[in-house]
């Protein structure tokens, strides 16, 4: 009997160290839990200050895109202007003129018709007689 008491003494003392340790093991989880669940919280303002700032720059680059786009059709008219006031005996509003056509190879064809390429070596200019020589606008430096 008295083995029988060391030997539940020794496994008493060791159930309380093995609570101890899981005790600080517990203490441990908790502060890291805490911990974490402090980080995930900075994380959200995080994200939400992010998605605040995106939101404003999408609204930011479509006010600049609308920008673009008016300063485009401000320089076209623009040209037009010009082109009327060099050829005034021209009628811009005559049915012979049509957005959708362009001059190519010295022929008034259809866009949809014309070929991709070179395209891109095109530029938006009227070449006009004048009386000491060429007069060139070029829409895009207006």
């Amino acid at each position: 009997m008295a083995e029988e008491r060391v030997a539940w003494k020794k496994e008493r003392e060791s159930w309380k160290e093995e609570k101890k340790r899981l005790g600080t093991w517990k203490v441990r989880c908790l502060d890291s839990e805490g911990k974490l669940n402090k980080r995930i919280a900075d994380l959200e303002v995080d994200y939400d200050e992010l998605k605040e700032k995106y939101e404003g720059a999408e609204g930011e680059l479509d006010d600049l895109k609308g920008c673009i786009i008016q300063e485009h059709i401000n320089r076209f008219q623009k040209g037009l202007r010009q082109a009327a006031f060099f050829h005034q005996d021209v009628d811009a509003v005559d049915s012979r003129f049509y957005v959708n056509k362009d001059v190519v190879d010295g022929q008034l064809i259809d866009e949809a018709e014309s070929s991709p390429e070179g395209e891109a070596e095109k530029e938006a200019e009227v070449a006009v007689e004048g009386g000491n020589g060429k007069l060139a606008l070029d829409f895009y430096s207006l």
